[in-house]
């Protein structure tokens, strides 16, 4: 049985008995481990029952621990680092050996980051090791953003989660990878491309791949509920065509009035992207237990985090 504790001695303790503890972070929680315990790591996989070919976030303290891990760092990979970290940019490099090839699914690259949360930034400063963290949820499922979304999904399978209160941007970290020391981006996520394009200058997406995917979050189904969902632009339209149907609704900003619905959620009233974004896995937890036969989402506008949303919920919807 997990517990939810605030305790980051009990923490490091468990990952230095090569256990596995949930830590937050402001993208959403991980499901940690000692990248250099085979045991730790094959535990994340089959907790998750996360398939081998999907490679491994490697979490790390500050931006001089890169070189103990990379074996080289572009121009503008350095330039987002300086920018964006602590924070939510995962950036794709050139591994150094001393990287087990599990993490990376057998590639030469590996995906690094720091986050940005206080507690496993600390939790990190008082490890001998990188933490290897993806979404602590199982493969596909929605990500959780706070402790007891975790607990509901592991609470016989892991010792800890580390509660460090909701998750602030909400989605995860963008993923961002270098061809000819140009970047590209392998997954949308909570840093904006127009943020990243100010830097580093325009930047190509390749955020699609099923098959041996280059970084996490680019397999076409992700970030599901086990309600069946549809993502569209016309909400009352859509809502026609499932009478009868226990429907749930995810609104953007403004809520939709149809005595047809069962169940609703605004993300922001406000219409505030940002807002959206730190709401989304949390609505959607809570639409999935509803008993619905359908949950019917609204794609935002398409830019800023909008582009981002819209990625996890058409990945949602597959």
């Amino acid at each position: 049985m997990s517990i939810i504790s605030k305790d980051i001695s009990k923490a490091v303790a468990l990952l230095n008995q090569e256990k596995l503890v949930a830590i937050p972070t402001e993208t959403v929680y991980g499901l940690a481990g000692n990248i250099f315990s085979e045991k730790a790591i094959d535990s994340i996989f089959k907790t998750k029952q996360r398939p081998l070919f999907n490679p491994l976030i490697v979490h790390i303290p500050s931006i001089d621990y890169l070189e103990s891990i990379v074996a080289r760092i572009p121009e503008k990979a350095k330039l987002l680092a300086e920018v964006f970290w602590p924070g939510p940019i995962t950036l794709v490099l050139k591994k150094k050996e001393v990287i087990p090839d599990v993490i990376t699914a057998g590639k030469d690259t590996v995906a690094v980051r720091i986050p940005n949360h206080p507690m496993t930034l600390e939790l990190l400063k008082q490890l001998d090791f990188p933490l290897a963290a993806p979404s602590a949820n199982p493969f596909n499922r929605i990500s959780p953003t706070s402790a007891e979304h975790v607990e509901s999904y592991f609470k016989n399978d892991i010792k800890m989660v580390l509660d460090g209160g909701t998750c602030t941007s909400g989605i995860e970290s963008t993923i961002i990878g270098f061809e000819n020391d140009e970047p590209i981006i392998y997954r949308l996520g909570s840093t904006s491309i127009e943020d990243i394009e100010n830097i580093v200058g325009s930047v190509e997406i390749k955020n699609k791949k099923n098959s041996v995917p280059n970084a996490p979050g680019m397999l076409a189904r992700h970030y599901a509920p086990n309600t069946k969902t549809i993502l569209v632009t016309d909400i009352s339209d859509a809502i026609k065509q499932f009478q009868g149907k226990n429907i749930g609704i995810l609104a953007f900003e403004n809520e939709i009035k149809n005595k047809a619905i069962k169940f609703q959620i605004v993300l922001s009233k406000t219409g505030n992207v940002s807002e959206a974004a730190t709401n989304l896995y949390s609505a959607l937890h809570q639409l999935d237990e509803q008993g619905l036969d359908i949950i019917i989402a609204e794609r935002l506008p398409n830019h800023d985090i909008g582009k981002s949303i819209n990625d996890r919920l058409q990945r949602a919807t597959k």
